[in-house]
């Protein structure tokens, strides 16, 4: 991910935005009026909804975001631009339109469960001269972009001439535009890069029931050929996302848990165009949007996710290379403080591991049962030199954090100078500390920053030095 992380695209999103209101609250009785609920409200929240939650995922994403869209001239309008420069997006380029109503969506919420919605929003196409000053704006900065998203939830701001001006613009800057769609005619969206349609939208748009490859083949190439597509894309859900662009490919989810896939397309399309942006393949983006969306489909409600987060999500499915699993002392400190504010429980151990054997495995595998997140640090090859003599490390440290790391138990291997891990356990701060057996009733370095010590018995006969002994013929 690391060229992910020091990407910074700036990333153009119109659509239809809009703001969703919560009120939250309990419900303990019947209106003497009308044989309804009377909800009590506690608090109220809001968060920026439609395209909005696009533009908080590509910004959690750690990308520029500019906005183009039609609000209304009311207080709804005022709401939704300041919480855009909140979040530091540029809103300049939203029109005002008299007579529109800015979009929000009410949900009267009590003890978790949405009693009542109701929405105050305008659903008819947007005027002719509100499109024509969002073209002559993007005109004048089309080239400040590197990815273009339009974002369709059907209220009016996506027009067809406004897709056909964006995308003429665009693509004769050879600036990718990437389409949410909404509807059964993506007709549209011609000359567009890709399409995020799920399966649904898909179907509908194809008028192909999708039941096996053949048909999945079928619908992408008629998406790719009359929407004339660079990629075809289809969103599958549990089952992944396919792709169609001199080949049927198919990328298949990495969810382990499930709670709400509430905006999970919103994420999608957000780190398909961070990734491309970011100079990804078309393969590699869709490894990446499907990491994402299986960070934010653990989540409750309309979420986002950021770079850390899949990095260490995709570290846990041990899909990852082992490089992604060593870090520095600031990756591990970082890296520790998240876990331990989702509740997760850390183990800390550290040795040599200088030739890898059972008896190492054995160990990391009871440690990791301790807790969440195994770290293990590891002595560096001047310190196993200092504690081990001078015909030592066998193997460098480099090749010994690469074997660890590629380990099942083991989550992140942190090398270190000392001779001892004291500073790393200082700063980790675990909450299990684990040694060898062989510690037993002697002083553990670390112990008081630890919440509590494990020993751990060695397998007999498993070591390092009779590996050694073996090799050089002195043992038999």
């Amino acid at each position: 991910m690391n060229i992910l992380k020091d990407a910074k695209p700036n990333i153009l999103v119109v659509g239809d935005l809009m703001i969703d209101h919560y009120l939250w609250g309990s419900c303990e009785r019947i209106s003497p009026e009308a044989p309804v609920q009377v909800v009590d409200i506690a608090k109220e929240t809001t968060v920026l909804g439609g395209a909005g939650n696009v533009i908080n995922n590509l910004k959690a994403l750690g990308s520029d975001v500019s906005v183009a869209g039609v609000i209304g001239a009311d207080s709804n309008g005022e709401e939704l631009r300041e919480m855009l420069r909140e979040i530091d997006v540029d809103e300049s380029k939203l029109i005002i339109q008299d007579g529109r109503k800015t979009s929000k969506k009410s949900r009267v919420i009590a003890v978790s469960q949405q009693i009542l919605r109701y929405d105050k929003e305008s659903k008819e196409d947007i005027s002719s001269d509100s499109v024509r000053t969002i073209l002559d704006n993007l005109a004048e900065h089309i080239q400040s972009y590197d990815a273009v998203i339009l974002s369709d939830y059907g209220k009016g701001v996506l027009t067809q001439e406004l897709c056909a001006g964006i995308i003429s613009l665009a693509r004769s800057e050879n600036i990718r535009v990437l389409v949410d769609p909404k509807g059964s005619d993506f007709s549209k969206y011609r000359g567009a890069t890709l399409l995020t349609p799920n399966k649904k939208e898909a179907q509908l748009a194809t008028g192909i029931d999708i039941v096996d490859e053949g048909s999945l083949k079928e619908a992408l190439l008629k998406l790719k050929s009359e929407c004339d597509l660079d990629i075809s894309l289809i969103t599958l859900s549990e089952d992944g996302i396919a792709i169609f662009d001199d080949k049927l490919k198919r990328f298949p989810t990495v969810a382990k848990e499930v709670f709400d896939v509430t905006g999970a397309g919103d994420t999608v399309i957000a780190s398909i165009a961070y990734a491309l942006s970011a100079g990804k393949n078309i393969d590699e983006t869709a490894k990446f949007a499907n990491l994402a969306a299986g960070v934010v489909v653990g989540k409750i409600g309309s979420a986002t996710v950021t770079i850390d987060e899949i990095e260490e999500y995709e570290a846990s499915l041990h899909k990852s290379t082992s490089d992604a699993h060593i870090k520095t002392f600031d990756a591990i400190d970082a890296i520790v403080k998240r876990y331990k504010a989702n509740g997760k429980k850390v183990v800390f151990t550290n040795g040599c591991f200088d030739i890898l054997h059972v008896g190492h495995v054995k160990y990391l595998q009871i440690a990791k049962s301790f807790g969440d997140v195994l770290i293990v640090g590891l002595n560096s090859d001047a310190s196993v030199s200092r504690l081990k003599g001078p015909t030592r490390p066998v193997n460098v440290a480099e090749d010994r954090a690469y074997l660890l790391a590629a380990l099942e138990a083991v989550d992140f291997v942190v090398p270190f100078e000392e001779d001892t891990p004291y500073e790393l356990i200082k700063m980790i701060a675990p909450d299990v500390l684990v040694k060898g057996g062989d510690y037993e009733g002697k002083t553990v370095v670390g112990t008081e920053f630890a919440c509590e010590l494990k020993l751990v018995d060695f397998v007999d006969g498993k070591s390092t030095t009779k590996t050694i002994e073996k090799i050089q013929g002195t043992v038999c």
